[in-house]
């Protein structure tokens, strides 16, 4: 049975995607984690980079915490700690902008790629990365 990561729906005080980020680094340590997720972890230039970024954040550094344990809530403050603290106006932005990952961006031709590769390019309620994730990952059908 495949294990997938939580959904980039899901929120942790708020948050988007913090939680999925999390829960692909546990699986990870624990070698649960599908190879196809490994060229993402914490690249600068995927989801994992970009909310480290915008937590100010070393990807390293959150592993580590991830891995000493703690809840998804911890470790956030954590972040908020070693980071910045998000106010309502950034977690604002940042879920605005991790809900449209795909979506007329940088994204858009993986999205593409990968609807063709599956043979749902007919899909047009699939527009952004989350919805794919949750396609592939059997939460939407």
């Amino acid at each position: 049975m495949d294990i997938f990561p939580k959904s980039a729906n899901e929120e942790v005080s708020g948050l988007r995607y913090f939680a999925r980020m999390l829960d692909k680094i546990r699986l990870h340590a624990r070698g649960e984690l599908h190879s196809d997720y490994h060229k993402n972890l914490g690249h600068p230039q995927a989801a994992d980079g970009a909310l480290c970024n915008f937590l100010r954040v070393n990807y390293e550094g959150l592993r580590q915490r991830v891995l000493e344990g703690g809840s998804d809530e911890e470790v956030l403050a954590w972040c908020y700690q070693k980071g910045r603290r998000l106010n309502e106006g950034d977690i604002f932005v940042w879920n605005n902008f991790a809900s449209k990952i795909g979506w007329r961006d940088w994204a858009t031709p993986t999205l593409q790629r990968r609807k063709k590769e599956l043979g749902i390019s007919d899909r047009d309620d699939i527009q952004t990365m989350g919805d794919l994730f949750d396609y592939e990952e059997g939460r939407r059908k």
